[in-house]
């Protein structure tokens, strides 16, 4: 996967040239709105300007932006054990330097993301909807398909790109804005002016309306393109860390059967969600930001020889009609990696052992002997997930009664309503 690393950092500089050529172009026009044809100049240099502070925030700080956008809030291994043994498992199954932060975002829709800098920084964000949805082995497939994001280098192109295209969107709405502005203004100002001057002024403004309708549509085809391809990759990476591609093609299939967009989203962020996560209708079209579900799931469940790179590419082949869309190295990779049962999460990576390897023993155990969730259940365990994510307390009585303590209760202990019994309230 060198090849593609390799690709991914080329791809995120190609972005960051591209995105500094639009915003510039954007500033220019601003300018010679603003100030005259010589004010184009000035906006070129303001335009400049901000680019090398958005680039210096996205590098620093991008991930924590995207991430507050996204209302995403952090959990600890007491919050989810299963979330975090998971995404501890892939963390080791994958060899990453660090565990990626584990966060979780309030919304019953069912998605995921990764973002960072770097493996060395980055996070893994889940719903508590899908976390009431899925079970393990769906749950580990799109875990591992998120930590694929963070090993092939995708999380800082995403990252970059979502703080620039969302300044793209900006500039570009506030230059409709100055241009109605100015063509309400300009045509009192130039009245009394020869007509030259009049046709002068409405070719500006035409001009203007056309950068900011097709600025944000350039950057977006570039940053489309781009991301439908990391889907797929993802997808092969997922495949080959779980040895169990039928568990992220389970959860693929869950998560697009859900109609409802997730809440914090917009289409800066949609991009870096395992699904698009915009409404149904969205989904499919032109400018989508994934690739369509059915296919995707359609490859995954054609690989019944294995589970590698390999595999994979050959499964696209087979179900999209030619295997040009995967790089060369994925197609001629030699490794081999076999398939295992559902629920067998020992050995998810090759040489995992010792503790790693007893810990997902246990895992695997507990997600056997785990009944399957009634809808009513699913409902609940999202309910209590979101409260746990906005601060609430989560106390079960001794009689039963499970009660939510909000945020901002300030007393020791609490009163259960249906036996009378005290709980102490930790804080």
């Amino acid at each position: 996967m060198w090849e593609q690393i390799r690709a991914n950092k080329r791809n995120s500089i190609i972005l960051l040239g591209t995105m500094a050529v639009v915003l510039m172009g954007l500033g220019y026009v601003i300018g010679m709105l603003l100030a005259g044809p010589k004010g184009g100049y000035y906006g070129v240099a303001a335009a400049s300007g901000l680019w090398v502070v958005l680039t210096i925030v996205s590098f620093s700080s991008g991930d924590q932006i995207l991430l507050s956008a996204s209302k995403a809030k952090p959990v600890t291994p007491e919050v989810h054990p299963q979330l975090w043994n998971v995404v501890e498992e892939m963390t080791i199954a994958a060899s990453l330097p660090k565990m990626p932060k584990v966060y979780i975002i309030p919304d019953p829709a069912p998605n995921a993301f990764a973002t960072g800098r770097s493996p060395k920084s980055a996070s893994v964000a889940v719903t508590a909807g899908l976390l009431g949805k899925l079970n393990r082995d769906e749950l580990q497939g799109v875990v591992a398909h998120e930590v694929s994001h963070i090993l092939h280098r995708d999380i800082l192109f995403v990252t970059l790109a979502g703080i620039m295209l969302g300044t793209i969107v900006i500039l570009s709405q506030l230059l409709l804005r100055s241009t109605f502005y100015g063509a309400f203004a300009g045509g009192r100002r130039y009245s009394s002016r020869s007509n030259g001057n009049a046709q002068g002024q409405l070719l500006m403004i035409v001009i203007a309306i056309l950068a900011a309708i097709l600025a944000p549509v350039f950057a977006n085809i570039l940053y489309f393109a781009l991301s439908r391809r990391r889907e797929y990759l993802a997808d092969a990476g997922a495949a080959r860390l779980t040895r169990y591609p039928a568990g992220l093609a389970s959860a693929l299939e869950k998560i697009s059967s859900n109609a409802q967009p997730v809440e914090a989203v917009n289409k800066v962020t949609a991009s870096m969600y395992i699904s698009n996560p915009l409404s149904a209708k969205k989904r499919g079209s032109l400018f989508s930001t994934h690739p369509p579900i059915e296919e995707r799931v359609k490859i995954l469940r054609t690989m019944s020889r294995g589970a590698s790179f390999k595999d994979y590419s050959d499964a696209y082949s087979q179900t999209v009609g030619s295997g040009d869309g995967m790089p060369a190295s994925l197609r001629e990779d030699k490794e081999q990696v076999g398939l295992r049962e559902a629920s067998e999460a020992v050995g998810a990576a090759a040489g995992m052992g010792g503790a790693a390897g007893a810990a997902t023993a246990a895992a695997a155990r507990s997600a056997e002997e785990e009944p399957a969730k009634t809808a009513k259940e699913q409902h609940r365990q999202i309910g209590d997930l979101i409260r746990i994510a906005n601060g609430f307390a989560i106390l079960t009585c001794g009689c039963g009664l499970k009660m939510k303590i909000p945020p901002n209760y300030n007393r020791q202990a609490v009163k259960c309503p249906r036996c009378g019994r005290k709980s102490a309230l930790k804080k």
